[in-house]
């Protein structure tokens, strides 16, 4: 069975990324042939750096189909990037190499070379300022797609945030009827398409214990009977729950998502729970997009510790998708 090379983009070229792509080289075998798209100039500093060989193969855009890909050697697509160190601290000097990258691996989706890929992490703040709220909301625009949804996958339990990288005031704002209903219709249809049973969904409540001192309880007016009419529809969604202990070992062992109204209510105690053991996946988009679920961790480049479980979980996954 022929599977479509992944695609790899590595980011912001001063963080863990490529520690943890050399570590996952090292310690795992990689059936999927990788399409690495990065600076030859940074992913050699860095190899040095961090005394790590492989061979390098380079690859033209133009001619790439003309290659027969293993992960013999790192298949590399050169974005020219100016940086004397193997380190530095992360700036707005990178945002036109990452840019230049995402437009590259955006062409070979396009051109269906492959539907599958992998973005190393980028700092938010430098790379996107405030055009988007994050990643996600970068490639919606780029394909143009209205309803896409974050969901940080693990097999046991996954969550996924209706409001994404938005500051708390604006929350109770933003949800409603519709956009609850979109995420929950994502989700089942990802599970469907992927795992090929419905899963069951618990839906947390916006407010402590699902309860408000204000006139207006976005729990009773807007959670309550969006849950009602999805299930009326035969989706399998429950709650609102409070978030407080819907995480517990009981509560969370009934269901396969949380879907939560907001980043943290959900990411918190899923990365309590597994740490790096999860990946964050894009649904929505005409292709796969994962990323592993943590961010440039600039403390901690050139020191060789970061774990890299959470990319290798991201490689498994598309692995299995043809």
């Amino acid at each position: 069975m022929n599977y479509k090379p992944i695609i790899l983009i590595a980011g912001e070229p001063n963080s863990i990324f490529f520690e943890i792509l050399f570590k996952v080289f090292k310690n795992k075998k990689v059936r999927s042939p990788l399409i690495l798209i990065a600076s030859y100039k940074i992913l050699s500093l860095q190899m040095k750096k961090l005394n790590f060989k492989k061979n390098i193969k380079h690859l033209n855009l133009k001619k790439i189909n003309d290659y027969r890909l293993n992960n013999n050697s790192i298949n590399l697509i050169n974005v020219d990037y100016n940086q004397k160190k193997a380190f530095e601290k992360i700036s707005n000097k990178s945002n036109e190499y990452i840019k230049k990258c995402f437009d590259i691996a955006i062409i070979l989706i396009k051109s269906n070379i492959s539907n599958k890929l992998i973005n190393g992490p980028i700092s938010k703040k430098n790379f996107l300022k405030k055009d988007f709220l994050g990643i996600t909301e970068f490639f919606a625009k780029k394909f143009k797609k209205s309803k896409v949804a974050m969901l940080i996958f693990n097999k046991e339990l996954s969550v996924s945030p209706v409001t994404t990288h938005l500051p708390l005031k604006n929350v109770s704002k933003t949800i409603n009827k519709k956009l609850i209903s979109e995420k929950v219709l994502l989700i089942d249809e990802f599970y469907k398409t992927y795992f090929h049973y419905k899963p069951k969904i618990a839906v947390t409540g916006l407010n402590p214990h699902c309860e408000s001192i204000d006139k207006f309880n976005e729990d009773e007016k807007i959670l309550k009977p969006t849950i009602k009419n999805l299930i009326k529809r035969k989706f399998r969604v429950s709650g609102p729950f409070p978030a407080d202990t819907i995480f517990l070992k009981k509560n969370r062992e009934r269901f396969d998502v949380v879907l939560g109204m907001y980043h943290d209510q959900v990411l918190t105690p899923m990365k309590t729970i597994f740490e790096y053991d999860a990946i964050n996946i894009t649904l929505g988009l005409p292709f796969l997009r994962v990323s592993p679920d943590h961010g440039p961790n600039e403390q901690m480049i050139g020191k060789n510790v970061s774990s890299s479980l959470s990319l290798f979980r991201a490689i498994s996954f598309l692995e299995r998708v043809k």
